[in-house]
């Protein structure tokens, strides 16, 4: 087993390798940039090694300097998370030619299942059915009419390298074809390096499943059931959950089994995610596998109990699995909401800045996979995630009101955040009859505005200059808990100077917003 493990990554999900690596007795190596500095990860790590500037390019995605890194803390083997370089089949060949362990499965597999048409021919191959299009690059426009006009529109133009929902482009019309084929080839261009596009069948009213395989370097696959990631935005997944309510026993079987079909034609090892499209009559059809720890791994873990980060380190140190299919049973209902700082309002555009106070939501079947703290600034240079609230109940029903309830304690100040939109998602006749498309956001939720009183106490908080605001303007109609403690954070700075606080008594019970804000007066 492992010594020592660098993590090439930040935020939450570099918080959660090192959590599981206490656990295993194993040191962690954090890297940080300019901007992360004063980061979660690099504090709560045993060692953490300078990268360079915040740019992506000289930091998280330099390989050299993390190389470096692992060579000069003595790291043996390197997890890369999710993004940045984790899907990089090149950096997982530079590990290998330096002796180090890349944490994930094979440069070549990464490569193969990185490029789209690749993949799909694998799969096609193999029988794993495909969504109807093209299995080869194509910009001739004579041939990407003719194929739409064949499978039917709507169809996707689509980056054969890469993901997130970059160099994607939905085309209703052969008039739309040229220009989407011109976008999504710049978007993908700028995005992976990689021009090439090719089309496949876009359906209006899909599901996105997903199953999480474990595959070890003996010839050992398996599958931890499935994953419903059909609430998206610009086609990034923001709740999910498990299990999935439309599928039969039958038809998680069937999936199940082209899952691991997948894997095994792909000749995979390590953790990964085989994505399916499941249309309105229950066909499904293979889309891609991402070969990485996924964002939401974590409601699989709770309805399996299996650490998913520990297994991957385990098969990548060279040890069997010690799970069988048989082994694997799913118990009650987990959900996951990303917690981004972002605008809901705004299309979610990102909404970087300082988080002046936060207090996580706590309880039984509660978790807050969370990267950031009170204080820290929240960087524009990265993608925008603070956090994953999960939670685990016995029903699904239960789990709903879990998290409607989690959301409503979780307070994040100084920034925007999509909180408020999650409970509204979650509550809504849709979801709780678990009537989720990928068109969910669109279809229910488009216009969507923030609650007018919490809004106006929330953007008071952000005002530069708080000695100019009245109080006696807020409305103060039915405030809940969360509403008072916004109101405790704005009068604290109204307060002006502050004064040195007494240490929280950790004798006492939890600490409220009253005890921990500071010298505010009403």
């Amino acid at each position: 087993m492992f010594e020592k493990i660098l993590i090439a990554n930040r935020g939450e999900i570099a918080l959660r390798v090192i959590n599981t690596c206490r656990e295993m007795g194993i040191k962690t190596v954090a890297v940080y940039s300019d901007v992360d500095k004063k980061a979660a990860h690099v504090i709560f790590s045993d060692e953490a090694i300078y990268l360079g500037p915040s740019e992506p390019s000289l930091s998280y995605l330099n390989m050299d300097a993390i190389i470096a890194a692992a060579k000069q803390t003595n790291a043996r083997a390197i997890h890369p998370g999710y993004g940045f370089l984790s899907e990089n089949h090149e950096f997982a060949q530079r590990c290998r030619d330096e002796g180090i362990v890349f944490i994930g499965p094979s440069p070549k597999a990464i490569k193969n299942l990185g490029d789209k048409i690749t993949s799909r021919k694998i799969m096609e191959k193999s029988g794993v059915p495909i969504t109807p299009g093209l299995t080869c690059c194509e910009d001739d426009l004579g041939v990407l009419t003719n194929t739409a006009k064949k499978i039917g529109y709507p169809v996707l133009v689509k980056a054969t390298a890469g993901g997130g929902g970059k160099g994607i482009r939905i085309v209703h019309s052969s008039d739309q074809i040229e220009e989407a084929v011109a976008s999504a080839s710049r978007e993908a261009l700028k995005a992976f390096g990689n021009a090439e596009v090719y089309l496949e069948k876009f359906f209006t009213k899909a599901r996105h499943i997903e199953f999480q395989i474990l595959a070890d370097q003996h010839g050992n696959t398996i599958h931890l059931f499935e994953r419903e990631c059909s609430i998206q935005r610009r086609h990034q997944k923001i709740i999910e959950e498990t299990p999935s309510l439309i599928l039969t026993p039958e038809l998680r079987q069937e999936m199940g089994t082209a899952a691991i079909k997948a894997a095994t034609a792909s000749n995979y090892e390590n953790a990964g995610t085989v994505e399916f499209l499941l249309d309105e009559n229950n066909h499904f059809y293979f889309l891609e596998i991402n070969t990485r720890l996924q964002v939401e791994h974590p409601i699989t873990e709770m309805t399996t109990g299996v650490d998913l980060v520990k297994h991957q380190i385990e098969i990548a140190a060279g040890n069997r699995l010690t799970l069988k299919q048989e082994d694997i049973c799913s118990r009650g209902h987990a959900i996951e909401c990303r917690i981004y700082a972002e605008d809901p309002e705004r299309d979610f555009l990102p909404c970087p800045g300082k988080i002046e106070f936060m207090k996580e939501p706590t309880g039984p079947g509660i978790r807050n996979d969370c990267g950031v703290y009170p204080g820290v600034e929240v960087p524009m240079e990265y993608d925008p995630i603070l956090s994953k609230l999960i939670v685990h109940a016995e029903t699904r029903d239960q789990a709903i009101s879990k998290m409607i309830k989690a959301l409503q304690d979780y307070i994040i100040l100084g920034i925007k955040t999509p909180i408020e939109f999650m409970i509204d998602a979650i509550d809504s006749g849709p979801f709780r009859n678990a009537e989720v498309f990928t068109n969910f956001i669109e279809t229910h939720f488009s216009n969507w505005q923030a609650n007018k009183n919490l809004t106006d106490m929330t953007d008071l908080a952000d005002q530069p200059n708080l000695t100019d605001v009245d109080l006696t303007d807020v409305d103060l109609t039915d405030v809940d808990l969360t509403d008072i403690a916004v109101i405790a954070f704005i009068a604290d700075e109204l307060g002006g100077v502050k004064n040195n606080q007494q240490p929280f008594s950790k004798g006492k019970e939890t600490a409220t917003p009253f005890d921990t804000l500071g010298n505010w007066k009403l």
